[in-house]
């Protein structure tokens, strides 16, 4: 049954809130989990939402950018209470992690020069390139599959990721439009005209969007929006993103501090998408990461919130699949890209070397471990080994 006819709701807005916070607040495991926590607890056991508004949030989720499972929490809110149910749930969602990642950056930002806390991060940091290798590993086995075009998109971002440690929006766009012209041609395409002058000024504009000059908190709010609008297919997604932005373009902070914000992103609950409150943090303070969260947050937010009442009628379209496959692409492409690049730098000797590699194979070999438990091992691995290596080294 689709949003438009669902029938009286057999639960409270508040009681949709509290358990949005509570998820929030103790759900570990990434965005898949997250999307799986859901299912179990509003569809098969309280029945609060139906299967079918179920298949089609998460379809509008995965399809839409933003982070999976706060555009899923978004779209479960929506279901029975339209705006405000969407806006609160959302809300309830993220707002926990928000407090955990904005604690955490007072915490580091106190005493990020302490030898115990540079000892846990250079443990979390390479424990952090294995689980995004294996996220980008799952990704693309999803994903891309066999076909030769989005393999093709795929490995074209993956390069310029790696060559250019940035992101490049329009590459994103440019891989959609070339998956959409090729599986579903558009009848004016043989025209050209107004709409494909547009797609050739799209880099021009983000060039004009990046050169304005702005207060700070300006900036990070800009520059978050345009993060938080090309989140496609994963939390992690954001990743090659932010790097580009925040270490490569605007220098705000340093190549251990990003990867250390990745870390924290890690071994708090919610979405993976929420670092960049820590972020925010480290670059503006408290207003920082308020702004960064709420510039990231608000298009996914929209993207769930505008197309919610159309998406059954023509989220099956040829057409809006082939674009979206083409992004998601792209997406993961840059995901793997990433890769690389923090393995740059949080790769420095044989311990951070071996920690990488035994995360990969745990993850590989024990489906359902769950990365909080690695990083909590990673950081006390790097409590014991960090001071030796530093000792030698003097």
């Amino acid at each position: 049954m689709s949003i438009a006819t669902a029938p009286a709701p057999g639960y409270t807005l508040g009681q949709m809130v509290l358990y949005m916070l509570r998820l929030g607040t103790f759900g570990f495991g990434g965005p898949v989990a997250l999307v799986g926590y859901m299912h179990r607890d509003l569809v098969e056991r309280r029945d609060w939402i139906s299967e079918q508004d179920y298949k089609e949030g998460l379809a509008l989720a995965q399809m839409m950018p933003g982070p999976l499972a706060a555009q899923l929490g978004i779209y479960l809110g929506y279901v029975h209470y339209r705006v405000v149910g969407a806006t609160v749930a959302g809300i309830a969602f993220v707002l926990p992690s928000f407090l955990m990642v904005v604690a955490l950056g007072w915490a580091y930002a106190q005493f990020g020069g302490l030898p115990w806390m540079q000892a846990v991060f250079y443990g979390v940091g390479a424990a952090v390139v294995g689980i995004i290798a294996m996220s980008a590993y799952k990704l693309t086995r999803k994903t891309i599959g066999k076909d030769r075009l989005l393999w093709a998109i795929f490995l074209a971002l993956a390069v310029v990721t790696v060559v250019t440690e940035s992101e490049i929006a329009w590459l994103f766009i440019g891989g959609g439009l070339l998956n959409w012209f090729w599986r579903a041609p558009p009848k004016w395409l043989g025209k050209g005209g107004l709409n494909a002058l547009a797609v050739t000024q799209a880099p021009g504009v983000s060039g004009f969007l990046s050169g304005l000059d702005l207060p700070l908190l300006g900036q990070v709010g800009l520059f978050f929006v345009k993060a938080g609008a090309f989140v496609f297919g994963s939390g992690l997604a954001i990743v090659p993103f932010l790097y580009g932005g925040v270490v490569t373009e605007h220098h705000w902070l340093n190549d251990k501090q990003f990867v250390d914000a990745v870390a924290v992103a890690m071994i708090t609950p919610g979405p993976v998408v929420i670092t960049v409150g820590f972020i925010g943090y480290l670059v503006a303070g408290f207003w920082g990461a308020c702004v960064a969260a709420l510039g990231t947050f608000l298009p996914c937010y929209l993207f769930t919130v505008l197309p919610a009442p159309y998406f059954k009628k023509y989220g099956k379209l040829p057409a809006v699949k082939a674009f979206v496959d083409g992004i998601t692409a792209a997406a993961v492409g840059a995901i793997t890209g990433s890769v690389i690049v923090i393995a740059r730098r949080s790769i420095v000797d044989w311990p951070t070397v071996v920690l990488a590699l035994v995360t990969v194979v745990l993850l590989w070999r024990f489906k359902k471990l769950q990365e909080p438990v690695i990083v909590v091992a990673a950081a006390l691995f790097g409590l014991a080994i960090y001071p030796l290596i530093h000792a030698h080294a003097v």
